[in-house]
């Protein structure tokens, strides 16, 4: 597996919980995962029911078999102040360029630093290590952008070219591609089995391959329970309206002994069957198109009573289960 995670996709799709699960399920038997949040958005404080993420790296979740899950949630501001410390010691002058609005109007004007700082602190961490010679963390967790973004998020080398081509900004901008275009990193994409959310993902796998980043997987979210198979599908398509009335009267449903006649209970249920039937046909289109992009392919089911932390740790096996982690 390689150690920098990346988790995309369309809005709407789940990539957060996603990301938050693949964190559980990489931190298994006794690894350290640490799940970073680049969007402001606190999504993942909220998934593991916990107060709102400092810019620090802090424990959140502990997976199955002692393994450990941190985060953090990225400032772009407070880590442009690392960098300017770090390179420049400006130190308490730092600080007051901040209370000036200077920082945030650095980052608002040249997007292209806001990314190298954002994306520079997750590699910073996938090479980070202890005393002894070993990472501090074991795998490190991307909540990206969304799909749309994430190419020209991630490329940051591009981004900077006409910002800085000589100093540290520079330097840091060719150390975060090292890492981003070398196999210790993976972009994963998660999607629905929609028309849109799919053809944004296959949009987004070929700006990531033209870019040269390495795309792992696709997690395809949300996916319904098949409650019919293929040929009762096809079945119901052509199953005629009196002979279901006819079943459901011998059955001793729709009588008159009920105040009604079969053939009430007819419609509602072949026009719910027949919705079954033309999603199931779409969502086969979708699965098609999607075993064209020649990525593997992996499904987690929907949870129709709404995500919550038991249902993350479920989720979190389930990966494990199909060999993501």
């Amino acid at each position: 597996m390689s150690r920098l995670q990346v988790v995309s996709g369309k809005g709407g799709t789940g990539k957060t919980t996603v990301a938050a699960a693949l964190a559980l399920a990489l931190a298994t038997a006794g690894k350290r995962t640490l799940l970073v949040e680049v969007e402001g958005r606190q999504g993942i404080a909220q998934l593991f029911e916990t107060e709102a993420l400092p810019y620090e790296e802090r424990k959140i979740a502990v997976a199955a078999g002692g393994g450990e899950v941190y985060a953090l949630a990225i400032d772009p501001e407070l880590a442009l102040l690392d960098y300017l410390q770090m390179f420049y010691k400006l130190g308490s002058a730092g600080r007051a360029l901040k209370k000036l609005g200077a920082i945030d109007f650095a980052t608002t004007v040249a997007p292209g630093l806001r990314d190298v700082l954002l994306t520079g602190k997750a590699c910073e961490a996938v090479r980070r290590k202890d005393r002894s010679g070993r990472f501090v963390y074991d795998y490190v967790v991307m909540d990206a952008p969304p799909t749309g973004r994430v190419t020209r998020f991630l490329n940051v080398n591009d981004e900077v070219a006409g910002l800085a081509r000589i100093g540290p900004i520079h330097n840091q901008a060719q150390a975060v591609m090292r890492v981003l275009k070398s196999p210790e990193t993976a972009v994963h994409l998660v999607t629905l089995l929609e028309e849109m959310p799919v053809q944004e993902t296959a949009d987004g796998i070929a700006e990531l391959r033209a870019a040269r980043l390495p795309v792992g997987r696709v997690i395809v979210n949300m996916v319904r329970p098949e409650v019919l198979d293929a040929d009762e599908v096809e079945l119901v398509r052509n199953v005629g309206r009196s002979s279901v009335a006819r079943s459901l009267s011998a059955a001793g449903l729709g009588g008159a002994r009920r105040g009604g006649h079969a053939e009430r209970l007819v419609d509602p249920l072949l026009r719910q069957a027949e919705e079954y039937a033309e999603r199931h046909a779409l969502e086969q289109e979708q699965r098609a198109v999607l075993g064209g992009l020649e990525l593997p392919l992996h499904e987690l089911p929907l949870h129709a009573e709404g995500m919550d932390l038991a249902g993350l740790y479920e989720l979190a096996t389930e990966l494990r289960k199909q060999g993501i982690a």
